[in-house]
């Protein structure tokens, strides 16, 4: 099987499919898919499901398997398939335990997701295996004390979980210091460069809200930028499908300002991050084109960073300096708080002892140590 890209050729429209030994889309894939595709879902999302699709069928062509007849034993054994290397999995040859994991907990959790959510979509149109991948169980206590907006409707009713989960480790997201950010910055050549590092230090922006921006997006006067959804031609994408505006400072605007007199001059544009110095001349920037400039200040800064970093680093410079999470929530975009939560309600030693020392626990003891 093969994952493969497809393009609109009436709307431009970027999607997946997955390929069979025939070469025609498997089908009740490709009705997810587009499915998907037709709820505008981002396609780098398309693309994971069809990975985590094409893994799954794969597993069952090579069982024998139905799709719409499979047992929760069956499921049991697609993740002990997952975790072994791909050349162990024609069961052929014993695993021995000091094999590592060829799939993490997390990534294993991932696609039984993508399988929870294909089978709900394969339900209402008539193969419904009940409670193969998703069960009801009575509402219990909520771990932590923020609860959603109109919680108390829906607190005692039942909630869905999956069947299948494996405990995975937590990691904290990665962050760069402010040593680290100054190197990257300081590494740029060109203000173009500068400019984009700077815009995802300060305002926590995914690197597609970046690309995706229009001058028309930055207001300097009043030292804001919109995230505004929608098509661009470089297949830059926001996440979010709501509008939202991010204060910024004004020494962000000034490097605006030098970056469009001193490099982007009179181009006929509205893409603020456009080719310059490359092909094709004044085409908005694209990811490719990102991501071999930060391979290029990796080499120098002897940093492995990711410009998804900054955005960690953004988020949690704001909790740290005290931003209610609700507000870091809405800057950041995401859709439930929840989210914000999840990935930043943690609390390092260092951000621990700060707060102990605040608080004056290391001094004035009335027990001498």
């Amino acid at each position: 099987m093969l994952v493969q890209r497809v393009v609109s050729s009436v709307t431009r429209q970027e999607s997946w499919t997955v390929l069979g030994d025939d070469d025609a889309p498997v089908g009740p894939i490709e009705r997810y898919l587009s499915y998907l595709t037709d709820i505008e879902r981002s396609p780098n999302t398309v693309k994971a499901y069809a990975h985590d699709l094409k893994d799954y069928f794969g597993f069952l062509a090579q069982h024998g398997l139905d799709w719409r007849e499979v047992r929760l034993e069956d499921l049991g054994e697609f993740v002990a398939w997952l975790r072994r290397p791909p050349r162990m999995r024609n069961g052929g040859v014993a695993v021995l335990p000091s094999v590592e994991a060829h799939c993490t907990e997390s990534t294993v959790n991932r696609k039984l997701s993508a399988l929870a959510a294909f089978y709900q979509h394969a339900a209402r149109h008539g193969v419904d295996l009940g409670e193969l991948l998703v069960t009801w169980q009575p509402a219990g206590r909520r771990r932590g004390s923020w609860k959603p907006f109109l919680h108390h409707v829906s607190a005692g009713g039942p909630v869905a979980r999956r069947t299948i989960t494996l405990k995975a480790t937590k990691r904290l997201p990665r962050v760069l210091t402010a040593a680290e950010a100054q190197s990257v910055l300081d590494a740029c050549t060109r203000l173009r460069d500068r400019f984009l590092f700077a815009l995802l230090h300060e305002s926590g922006v995914r690197i597609g809200e970046a690309l995706g921006l229009r001058h028309e997006d930055i207001a300097p006067a009043e030292r804001e930028l919109a995230v505004v959804p929608r098509l661009n031609d470089n297949g830059a994408r926001t996440k979010s499908r709501q509008s939202r505006q991010i204060p910024v400072s004004a020494e962000l605007v000034r490097l605006y300002a030098d970056y469009l007199h001193g490099e982007y001059g009179d181009l006929d544009s509205d893409y603020v991050f456009v080719n310059l110095w490359g092909r094709p001349h004044g085409h908005p920037l694209t990811y490719a084109a990102v991501y071999e400039q930060v391979r290029r200040i990796r080499r120098t800064i002897r940093v492995d960073f990711d410009p998804h970093w900054f955005r960690h680093g953004a988020a949690t410079r704001m909790l740290r300096d005290g931003v209610p999470i609700e507000v870091v929530s809405k800057l950041l975009g995401h859709a439930d708080i929840s989210t914000t939560l999840d990935v930043y309600g943690h609390l390092t030693a260092e951000d621990a002892r700060r707060v102990l020392e605040d608080a004056g626990w290391f001094t004035g003891r009335e027990v001498t140590l």
